[in-house]
C-alpha cells in the first residue's frame, strides 16, 4: 500500500512539474553599488554601470517560480576618493524563488528570495587578485501583460545582491569591496 501511494504522489508530482511554464527576459539594468569600504581614511567604492541582464525563469503554477539571472559580464571601476585606481569584471549569477500575486488584471507583481555570487571575470589596472563571493537576494517586481498579448509582456524589477568581495590592489591591504548593489531592470517577457 506504502508503495502504491509514493507512486501516485511521485506521478502526480512530476505530471505538476511537467506543466509548468518558461519564461524568458531580456531586460536592460542598472548596476548601483550601496556599499563602500573606509581604507584608512579613503573612502573605496565600485561605481555604478550598466548591464545586459537576460534571465530564464520556470513557472511550477500561476503563483510559484524560480528565476535565474544570466547577466553578461559587469564591469566596475573601483574609486578611491572618486579616482579610479581599478577595474573589475564580473559575472553575477543570481538564483531567486518567486511568488506571484496573480489576479484578474495583466498586472502581476512578484517577490522573490535567494542568493547570488560574484564571480570574477577579470581585473584591470593595479588590482591583483579579486576573489569570488557568495550573499543573500531579494526582488520585487511586477510583469505587465497587455490584453491583446498572448505570450509576451514587459516587466520592471529592483534586486538587491549582497556582495562584498575581497580585493588586493596593488599598495594596499587587501579588503572587503562592498558593492551591494541595487540592480533596476526594465525588459521584455516571453513565455511558453
Amino acid at each position: 500500500m506504502l508503495k502504491q501511494i509514493t507512486l501516485v504522489a511521485l506521478m502526480g508530482l512530476s505530471a505538476s512539474a511537467m506543466a509548468g511554464q518558461w519564461q524568458v527576459k531580456l531586460g536592460g539594468s542598472v548596476v548601483a553599488p550601496t556599499g563602500d569600504y573606509n581604507l584608512g581614511g579613503a573612502t573605496v567604492e565600485a561605481d555604478h554601470e550598466y548591464a545586459f541582464t537576460p534571465s530564464v525563469e520556470y513557472f511550477f503554477n500561476d503563483n510559484i517560480s524560480t528565476e535565474l539571472l544570466l547577466a553578461a559580464p559587469i564591469s566596475h571601476d573601483v574609486l578611491l576618493d572618486g579616482n579610479s585606481v581599478a577595474k573589475i569584471k564580473h559575472l553575477p549569477p543570481t538564483l531567486t524563488a518567486k511568488y506571484h500575486f496573480k489576479n484578474s488584471t495583466g498586472f502581476t507583481p512578484y517577490i522573490g528570495v535567494g542568493g547570488t555570487a560574484f564571480v570574477a571575470w577579470d581585473e584591470e589596472g593595479v588590482a591583483k587578485d579579486v576573489k569570488e563571493d557568495f550573499g543573500f537576494a531579494g526582488q520585487i517586481g511586477f510583469n505587465f501583460q497587455p490584453a491583446d498579448a498572448k505570450n509576451w509582456g514587459v516587466f520592471f524589477d529592483a534586486r538587491y545582491a549582497q556582495i562584498s568581495p575581497e580585493v588586493q590592489i596593488e599598495g594596499l591591504e587587501s579588503f572587503d569591496l562592498d558593492i551591494d548593489p541595487m540592480v533596476y531592470t526594465i525588459g521584455y517577457s516571453y513565455k511558453f
